[in-house]
């Protein structure tokens, strides 16, 4: 999935990680009103919650319950000061929710919920396509199309008015022109994604970019501009880069354009959640997208690019969890607290 020569098919990330278990507890919290959709504090040691960012620079939701903050609280209590004041760097910074496949409705409408209460825009990520991954470390997704159609209808469903920035099927169309998704599976999936990006964009403050991939796996960037238009990326807001990849903003920034322009001028966001030190090179090439070593945090979340096609850097890929279980890390989607410190301590 987050292929490296632009030919092999690669793997990706466990679908929804903590944000299930947040959602779960917003809706348990009576989050059908907005009076109680901040997240809940459900015990534990005091921590330093995060705020959120100046709404001017950065207008995403900080999940004040995400799983860095919380870790960040218990090393403080145990007297590790400098490892937690490693983890504020991710726990300050908005991250996107991944929307699990239990009650996806209760999950957009507690994050949006939440998010509007703290006048800020929830991103989240929809990752639950027919026949993902392709069989590899994040396998999985709905059954069939008319089971991710039921449940694409609930999430929506559950984002209602509120403002969200949604990140669309990340691998779906990368995988489909790497070869990496078989053939007889291309027209059902395509029209899925035309229909998700509608669905969504009926909603009256939700943006859609569709997963474009990353400057080292789909090339040149023409290969990817007739899959997008099939997927629907002329409904769409834009297209997505770089979804938990290493690849530097400047190379993600040059082929966005590239690709921008075949798209009639289609924005486009880069995740910057884990670039900071580029991607690895040397003996890693083999699953050098996969935990590799020596990486850092990039740039932190803004609308502020300094590009007026760049509409945002995002930290898309949750940082600290695991690409899977290659390099000693745990399965993919679950907290990896040395590799979150390491991210931190090497970022500039």
């Amino acid at each position: 999935m987050y292929g490296t020569t632009g030919r092999t098919p690669r793997t990706r990330r466990a679908q929804a990680g903590p944000g299930a278990a947040l959602a779960a507890l917003l809706l348990l919290a009576g989050c059908s009103d907005s009076s109680s959709a901040s997240p809940p504090q459900a015990g534990g040691p005091p921590q330093q919650a995060p705020v959120q960012q100046p709404r001017s620079k950065d207008p995403f939701w900080v999940n004040p319950d995400g799983t860095a903050a919380k870790r960040a609280g218990e090393l403080r209590r145990d007297g590790k000061g400098h490892d937690a004041e490693l983890l504020d760097r991710i726990a300050a910074q908005p991250v996107a929710e991944w929307i699990g496949t239990d009650n996806p409705e209760g999950q957009t409408k507690g994050f949006t919920e939440a998010a509007a209460k703290a006048d800020r825009e929830a991103v989240l990520v929809l990752y639950n396509i027919p026949h993902r991954d392709c069989g590899q470390y994040s396998q999985g997704g709905a059954a069939d199309g008319d089971t991710y159609r039921a449940w694409l209808d609930k999430a929506v469903r559950g984002i209602g008015d509120r403002g969200a920035l949604v990140v669309l099927e990340p691998d779906a169309v990368p995988h489909m022109e790497d070869g990496c998704t078989p053939q007889q599976f291309h027209e059902e999936r395509y029209a899925l994604l035309k229909e998700a990006v509608g669905r969504l964009k009926s909603r009256p403050h939700t943006r859609v970019y569709l997963d474009a991939g990353n400057p080292s796996w789909v090339n040149p960037p023409e290969r990817m501009a007739e899959p997008l238009r099939r997927a629907g990326i002329e409904q769409a807001d834009g297209f997505a880069l770089n979804v938990s990849n290493f690849q530097t903003t400047r190379a993600n920034k040059r082929y966005g354009h590239r690709l921008s322009e075949l798209l009639g001028g289609k924005h486009f966001v880069i995740d910057t959640s884990r670039n900071g030190n580029g991607p690895k090179s040397g003996g890693e090439n083999d699953k050098a997208w996969c935990n590799p070593s020596g990486r850092a945090l990039g740039e932190p979340p803004t609308t502020h690019t300094g590009d007026s096609r760049t509409d945002a850097y995002l930290w898309i890929k949750r940082p600290g969890e695991s690409d899977g279980t290659c390099k000693g890390g745990p399965e993919a989607g679950q907290w990896w607290e040395s590799y979150a410190l390491d991210l931190a301590r090497n970022a500039r």
